[in-house]
């Protein structure tokens, strides 16, 4: 076979594929072309006589080994990658499960469960324990299950884990022990595993049948790893398990893009490489041939700044390009008009398509802004890897009451919201509500009003009745009081945001943040449209943002749209020109951050986004940004300042300027071009009062062993130890929710209870 393709290379490309003996770790900075080199060396390595049976090739989406197979195959032939082992980590593990199923004690033909059939499953046996599901929430339960099986941790190691039966005891879920082992004996009996369980059961089958292992060491003599970075505790072990004794393993991946660590991934596997394997060779992919030379030096400017990291001068050598444009506006909605104008200037100037341009963000909630903007002025939009803001879940059932007040014959929205938040009214009574409104042809509304000789139970009765008034009670307000202050008042009286708030996981912190947004959203909509002819009613804003979410008129073919999605999103994506919203302290960096190894993920995502764009990159940051009803000030985002200066115009009536000093504690202050306008300090509203607030953190200095204290994130615990001084003080603090942690004084931003 012709090796031809090798001319294709550069040399440090060339020489990763051709020396495939050993093991190798390939650091392939964005835009390098590591799928390429990845694919070639396959490719090499059959031309030299290695079967593919040999070749072991794990990825972590199937659209990657996809693609791969059939680079290859253009390359060798259908039929030698036909026989690759190649896939991912959970196809081809679960693959070898099924081959060896006498060993497991599962059948050939086990079930392989969704998250959903997981959860379904926990919510059975909780229901089953009688446990209170407030308490025993599922999606808590699923997680923490999941966290364990990841590290490698049965249910029987759990339950004999002194650590975790505290911290389960203090968190006042002390049965997760038994729901975790009921879990596995449920999952057994019924011949499933779930996702977890597919990399935990191979582990221990490789522990428990060592003739087995063995028999795949020799099966697989060269073994390739895709986004490295990314691995968690048990795919680790297993590639290291079958790599241990011939030592043939290649890694393909770059510290620099490690932003999953919130999923289990661990950046140590990559770093520590060279101590699994002394006798490594390192190729370092450093020619960037995505972006231009300014994006990619603004990127290396950017992540020098992280010092748990693998050295490299990532480099390009296209067009110098445009410098990085940073927008600073006074208003998160100037934000979104800013980006929306720039895309129609850039498209038409430059003759680009809608398919060229990138939103991103840090948190789902921006979303909203981007969106109306795009609307607005007609750009045609796609949100990826989510929902459209609207379509989101306590978007939507905040919206369903509001559908409900104005109009109580909207059977869709009575359904939506008659149990939630949870108020004793279940599936039974609704099925025999229903009976009675076809019965009668009326609506379920009315259908509640008159339950008498219905079969319906007293007890339930009287709670429908209870709902009938909470509504009716909002609706006599519906013309005098605008469509902001009906639906934020009615939002707290139904205790949705109490019951969020009362479970501060990341997913309720989120949902959190989108009943803010849209609280904001409605509140601009009644700023906006206010006249002297009388209030704006909540139907007025209902009835614009029903064409908000209508449905394109576009076929699904019609793919020309500006793409919309969170950074995390946009991971292995590029696009012509990209803009990143919301470059502001405590937002990106995210507030949530306590550690230092937190802020450098954060800057990884930041480096992530940058390095998407193949030709321009525009930053927009706001002054002012409503959060909670009340509006805050905000300061540029630190990672700006992170930035050599050569590399940024400054755009807008805002600079953000960093002197040395301010630099290295992260600190930014504004130099003032044009006069801004003052603010005045609102009264918070109930939501702001019921909110946390993050910012009223007691003396650093001030905190001593022994001290009850509270975090932002993870609520009351008490002081261990406080070791070090000043900045670089580290306090180990014991929490009642998440047991203990290790976190950076400065960062933790702690309230002496």
């Amino acid at each position: 076979m012709q090796t031809d393709f090798l001319n294709d290379l550069n040399d440090v490309q060339r020489e990763a594929v051709v020396h495939y003996d050993g093991a190798a770790l390939i650091i392939a900075g964005a835009g390098s072309g590591k799928t390429r080199v990845l694919t070639y060396r396959i490719a090499y390595m059959l031309m030299q006589g290695i079967a593919p049976g040999n070749i072991l090739s794990l990825t972590f989406t199937n659209k990657a080994a996809k693609e791969m197979k059939e680079r290859i195959a253009a390359l060798v032939g259908e039929e030698e990658a036909r026989r690759l082992w190649m896939g991912t980590f959970h196809s081809v593990f679960a693959r070898i499960l099924r081959l060896e199923a006498a060993a497991t004690g599962y059948p050939a033909n086990f079930t392989i469960y969704d998250t959903q059939d997981s959860r379904n499953v926990i919510r059975q046996i909780i229901k089953d324990m009688q446990l209170d599901d407030q308490q025993y929430k599922t999606s808590n339960i699923q997680s923490r299950i999941s966290s364990a099986k990841n590290n490698l941790i049965t249910a029987g190691m759990y339950a004999s884990n002194s650590i975790f039966i505290q911290e389960d005891n203090l968190s006042r879920r002390p049965l997760i022990a038994q729901i975790f082992s009921t879990y596995t004996q449920r999952c057994f009996k019924a011949g499933s595993m779930d996702f977890d369980d597919i990399l935990l059961n191979t582990n221990i089958l490789f522990r428990d049948h060592p003739e087995i292992l063995e028999k795949y060491r020799r099966f697989f003599r060269y073994i390739l790893v895709d986004e490295y970075q990314d691995t968690n505790s048990a795919q680790y072990m297993i590639v290291k398990k079958l790599a241990q004794q011939r030592g043939n393993i290649c890694v393909v991946g770059d510290d620099a893009q490690s932003i999953y660590a919130f999923r289990g991934a661990r950046i140590e596997n990559i770093l520590n490489f060279k101590k699994d394997y002394p006798n490594y060779q390192m190729f370092k992919l450093e020619q960037n041939y995505r972006s231009t030379q300014t994006i990619v030096n603004a990127a290396n400017t950017l992540i020098e700044k992280n010092k748990n990291r693998i050295r490299k001068e990532v480099f390009s050598e296209k067009e110098y390009g445009d410098k990085i444009r940073v927008f600073g506006v006074g208003t998160d909605q100037e934000e979104g008009y800013v980006v929306a104008s720039s895309i129609l200037e850039m498209k038409y100037n430059h003759r680009l398509l809608n398919k060229d341009f990138a939103v991103l963000y840090r948190t789902n909630a921006q979303s909203r802004i981007v969106e109306e903007a795009l609307r607005k002025r007609n750009i045609p939009y796609k949100i990826y890897g989510g929902q459209s803001f609207y379509e989101r879940k306590e978007v939507k059932d905040v919206l369903s009451y509001g559908r409900l007040l104005v109009n109580p014959k909207d059977d869709e929205a009575f359904r939506r919201i008659i149990n939630y938040p949870p108020r004793g009214i279940g599936n039974t009574t609704l099925s025999r509500l229903e009976a009675i409104a076809d019965k009668q042809d009326i609506s379920l509304w009315e259908a509640s009003c008159r339950t008498g000789g219905s079969g319906i139970t007293p007890a339930a009765c009287a709670k429908l009745q209870q709902f009938v008034r909470f509504i009716g009670d909002f609706a006599k307000d519906a013309h005098t009081i605008d469509a902001y202050e009906l639906l934020h008042r009615m939002v707290l009286a139904t205790g949705i945001i109490a019951g969020l708030q009362a479970d501060k996981t990341p997913e309720n912190i989120s949902r959190l943040q989108n009943i803010d947004e849209l609280l904001n959203g409605i509140r601009e909509f009644v700023a906006e449209n206010a006249s002297d002819s009388g209030v704006v009613k909540l139907e007025q804003y209902l009835a614009n943002v029903a064409l908000l979410t209508n449905a394109d008129n576009e076929s699904e073919t019609d793919r020309d749209k500006v793409t919309v999605m969170t950074i995390h999103s946009s991971k292995g994506l590029e696009f012509e020109v990209v803009y990143i919203v919301g470059m502001e302290e405590n937002l990106f960096p995210s507030q949530m951050i306590s550690s230092m190894q937190e802020l450098e993920e954060e800057r990884r995502l930041f480096y992530v986004a940058l390095t998407r764009a193949r030709r321009n990159v525009f930053l927009t940051y706001a002054g002012t940004r409503f959060r909670w009803g009340s509006l805050s000030a905000s300061s540029p985002s630190r990672f700006i300042g992170e930035i050599d200066k050569r590399y940024l115009e400054f755009v807008g009536n805002r600079t953000p300027v960093n002197t040395d000093k301010q630099q290295r504690t992260g600190q930014t202050l504004f130099r003032q071009q044009t006069a801004l306008p003052s603010f005045t300090k609102k009264t918070s509203s109930p939501v702001a009062a019921a909110a946390p607030d993050y910012h009223q953190a007691d003396d650093a200095n001030s905190i001593k062993p022994g001290m009850t204290v509270e975090h932002y994130r993870f609520g009351v615990g008490k002081v261990l130890s406080v070791d070090g001084k000043d900045a670089n003080a580290e306090v180990v603090i014991y929490f009642n929710s998440v047991g203990q942690k290790r976190l950076l004084l400065k960062f933790a931003k702690l309230r002496i209870v």
